[in-house]
């Protein structure tokens, strides 16, 4: 497969980075995976990386270069992710759950599939435009579904931080939202990022941003934003993306290749 990657993660205002990035592939697929820890839970740092090694795992596991179900593999793997830092809380007798948001995204054949927890989101992107994006399972965006709020007032409510989902935390919280996949074209771009990432930027931003030119350069930049306008505020703000398309490097392996970025 071919396909370039980019990504940027910076720590903000915050004492700790507790976002974290990978990503997987074999000779026709590749994974993406991005976990948000919630620093209003203990450890939101460790729920977030058993989030990225849970997904790693699974894709190391493949036995086909495909994978026959990406719908129920996103959906199940993410649950295993969850399943898998609830136990860790038990066994460690911690007071509460670690929890994170989490978003992940599958590309072969030809179509991209995504899965999402919380308010992390995925972006497709196309000649300067959004073609998909996740719906944030957050109080705000409650509100501006019921029509009590606009979709600027997200930006700036007081409640923008409050989700009503994610991987941990607490148990019977949890649920996954998977899309139907979408055909991707040459050119496309998938992005994957933190609240701290898009909340600041508007979705044309984004789009114009990571259109054309260096993405190592832009997507930089587009983070450099990002904490600008939140100033001391800025949350942990992190993004990774694939530019796909005959043009770019081509990722040959005999075995999945998993890597967690920096």
């Amino acid at each position: 497969m071919r396909f370039a990657v980019y990504q940027t993660s910076q720590i903000g205002g915050r004492k700790y980075n507790q976002d974290r990035v990978a990503f997987a592939y074999t000779d026709e697929a590749v994974l993406l995976v991005l976990a948000d820890g919630m620093g209003g839970h203990s450890h939101g740092e460790i729920a977030a990386q058993i989030t990225i090694q849970t997904f790693m795992t699974l894709f190391e596991e493949m036995k086909e270069v495909q994978i026959s179900d990406p719908e129920s593999f996103l959906r199940e793997s993410t649950k295993k992710c969850h399943e898998a830092i609830i136990d860790f809380a038990e066994l460690n007798r911690l007071e509460g759950s670690p929890g994170t948001t989490c978003v992940a995204a599958l590309v072969q054949n030809g179509k991209v599939t995504w899965a999402h927890a919380g308010d992390s989101r995925f972006y497709l992107l196309r000649d300067r435009k959004v073609i998909g994006v996740t719906r944030d399972h957050s109080v705000v965006q409650q509100w501006a579904d019921w029509g009590l709020i606009s979709k600027a007032d997200m930006k700036t409510h007081p409640d923008r931080n409050k989700i009503t989902n994610c991987l941990g935390g607490v148990e019977d919280m949890f649920f996954v939202e998977v899309s139907p996949p979408a055909l991707i074209q040459r050119g496309d771009v998938v992005l994957l990022c933190s609240d701290g990432f898009w909340s600041p930027l508007s979705d044309d931003e984004i789009a114009e941003g990571l259109a054309e030119g260096e993405m190592s350069k832009s997507i930089g930049q587009l983070a450099e934003l990002a904490l600008s306008r939140d100033r001391e505020r800025a949350d942990n703000t992190t993004a990774v993306a694939i530019r796909l398309g005959e043009d770019q490097e081509e990722h040959k392996t005999d075995i999945p290749v998993c890597m967690s970025l920096d």
